[in-house]
């Protein structure tokens, strides 16, 4: 079976793009889309469950996941195979984990803002059930045309294929998943969008050009931006 198409127009057409098959892959990804992601017409989840067989990539929209309401979330959260990807002083490097040799099958994966993803890790007890991840990666996003909040924030499309990449042991894998966001990135530019540096470059280099936070906890977590705190 081939991929399913990208169901855009047929000049931005994503299609030639996307792995004529789907890949194969042993790792079932879980991604849970806050729901206000779901309306954006950038977004890269679509995409990725393009190049992913199905039953190897389940999207759960929604804010509070509760076991009764997510009986079968609650059994993948709850399964010692289970891997969580959000950033942390808690998260160990998935590289570590993909050297050990009962590698995990199945990967949750937060979609939204970084404050949405915060507080949907936060606010529901399931998602810190899994062995919590993170990527040790220090490459620059590739997707340009959403603001970030620093250099090497990357996107839930980006995570994905670095996670899968090092799970599968396999890089082509990496590539393959990027093709079509590196696609939709060169047709918006082309269609008149701007590059969207990161909040980061823009404060660092004086070009940010929205009105100051009067909260003091967002001016503090500018200042760390520039500073190049991780936070």
């Amino acid at each position: 079976p081939s991929s399913m198409p990208c169901s855009r127009p047929q000049k931005v057409c994503l299609c030639p793009f996307l792995p004529v098959h789907p890949l194969k892959v042993s790792t079932c990804l879980y991604i849970i889309q806050h729901p206000a992601e779901e309306s954006r017409v950038l977004r890269t989840v679509p995409l990725l469950a393009a190049c992913l067989p199905p039953d190897k990539c389940k999207i759960l929209i929604g804010r509070r996941f509760s076991e009764d309401r997510y009986p079968e979330l609650a059994t993948v959260c709850r399964s010692p195979n289970t891997l969580i990807l959000y950033p942390g002083a808690e998260a160990t490097n998935l590289e570590e984990i993909a050297l050990m040799p009962s590698s995990s099958s199945v990967m949750i994966i937060i979609d939204g803002t970084w404050s949405q993803a915060k507080d949907i890790f936060y606010k529901n007890s399931l998602f810190r059930l899994p062995k919590q991840v993170q990527l040790k990666t220090n490459i620059s996003s590739q997707y340009v045309i959403r603001t970030q909040p620093t250099n090497t924030c990357l996107s839930t499309l980006e995570c994905a294929a670095i996670a899968l990449t090092i799970m599968e042991k396999n890089k082509s894998i990496q590539e393959t998943i990027l093709r079509p966001l590196q696609a939709l990135c060169s047709f918006q530019l082309q269609h008149g969008a701007q590059i969207h540096h990161s909040k980061e470059h823009l404060l660092r280099n004086g070009l940010y050009d929205k009105p100051m936070p009067k909260n003091k906890r967002k001016l503090r977590r500018m200042e760390l931006l520039v500073n190049n705190v991780k936070i």
